[in-house]
């Protein structure tokens, strides 16, 4: 589904984000993708999603070279894949429910398939009481859940999850991974960057490790080691 081919990504003046990066992700997949910061986690993920351009090599994404979609029809493409960040990136002044059909409503679809599709990924989030709330009067973990939602909104084929626990307490941590997982066995590729060693270990699936912008291991059950 998901294919770097010798993916190299030099930032100026010569910095290397990433060394020939190979990696195949296949379809349902739950892949997590660990290392210290500054390994080139965040590099990866811009690369799949067309925010970055690799120095050399190519990715594919069901078997679409990313890097020669033009920059007009790269919105549609992202469709495909959901993103959630460490910051939540939400509206403040809009409530979850807002923030989560804000997308829908941009794209033209009708008042009555917005609200049923967004009834339909809160009670996923099981944040159905609080969607009429803004994000000030939410917990880390409740922002996360509308993230989430927002990401799945659109019935992405994938979700790629960068540092999504990386501002919650170790509770709030489990509870997201627990909802990733979850949103995984209902069919949807995840792929999750983190630096958490206890949600890695834990989860018991495929780990692929960087170190300095390298790919060090590609274990199908692997563990946080560096």
């Amino acid at each position: 589904m998901i294919s770097y081919r010798n993916i190299t990504k030099i930032y100026p003046p010569g910095y290397v984000a990433l060394e020939n990066i190979c990696l195949e992700i296949k379809r349902g997949e739950l892949v997590s993708v660990v290392g210290r910061s500054g390994a080139g986690k965040t590099t990866l993920l811009k690369l799949l999603i067309g925010e970055e351009r690799p120095t050399a090599g190519q990715v594919f994404f069901d078997n679409v070279d990313v890097h020669q979609i033009k920059s007009g029809n790269l919105p549609e493409f992202r469709r495909n894949i959901g993103m959630v960040f460490q910051d939540y990136k939400l509206l403040e002044s809009k409530t979850a429910y807002e923030n989560i059909t804000y997308v829908l409503e941009f794209m033209g679809l009708e008042e009555e398939t917005v609200a049923r599709d967004a009834q339909e990924v809160l009670e996923i989030v099981g944040l159905t009481e609080r969607m009429y709330h803004f994000p000030a009067e939410l917990s880390g973990g409740e922002k996360q859940r509308v993230a989430i939602a927002r990401a799945l909104i659109h019935r992405p084929q994938v979700i790629v999850a960068d540092e999504p626990t990386g501002n919650l307490d170790p509770y709030h941590a489990r509870d997201i991974i627990r909802l990733l997982t979850k949103i995984n066995e209902l069919g949807t590729t995840i792929v999750l960057a983190t630096h958490n060693r206890d949600i890695v270990n834990r989860l018991g699936r495929r780990v692929i490790t960087l170190v300095e912008g390298r790919m060090v291991r590609d274990e199908e059950k692997g563990r946080f080691v560096l």
